[in-house]
């Protein structure tokens, strides 16, 4: 997605913070992962106890969802804005429970501007702290 606005940039990172937290609340993140093409990969880094574990492929990323989901939701907590190259969505957030902070990057598919189901993410790095 080259050239993404400000204002897509926060319904996109809303609407993923939103499918998130309904997956955490049902324990089930089917439905969170088909936001996510086939060949994503998912990132996290400064993990606590873990340092950095990163998945590729819908196997990998769906295999590391099940053995261990989040159990805790995550709230916006700035402005969710396009990267320097107006290709990625950088997105505060803290988690509900303690209020520690993190950043999450997204990276879409090109897609539809009216479905946000389109728009599937091909990366997501999570950064906590």
């Amino acid at each position: 997605m080259t050239g993404i606005s400000q204002a897509k940039a926060a319904i996109l990172a809303a609407y993923h913070v939103s499918q998130f937290n309904d997956a955490v609340a049902a324990k089930n993140f089917s439905e969170f992962l088909r936001l996510f093409t086939d060949d994503a990969v998912i990132r996290f880094e400064n993990v606590p106890g873990a340092g950095q574990l990163e998945f590729a492929g819908r196997e990998a990323y769906t295999k590391a969802y099940a053995e261990q989901p989040p159990d805790d939701q995550i709230d916006i907590s700035g402005l969710a804005e396009p990267d320097e190259n107006g290709r990625e969505v950088v997105v505060p957030f803290a988690w509900r429970r303690d209020g520690s902070g993190g950043t999450l990057r997204l990276s879409y598919t090109r897609g539809d501007d009216e479905d946000l189901d389109s728009r599937l993410v091909s990366r997501m790095t999570v950064i906590f702290g």
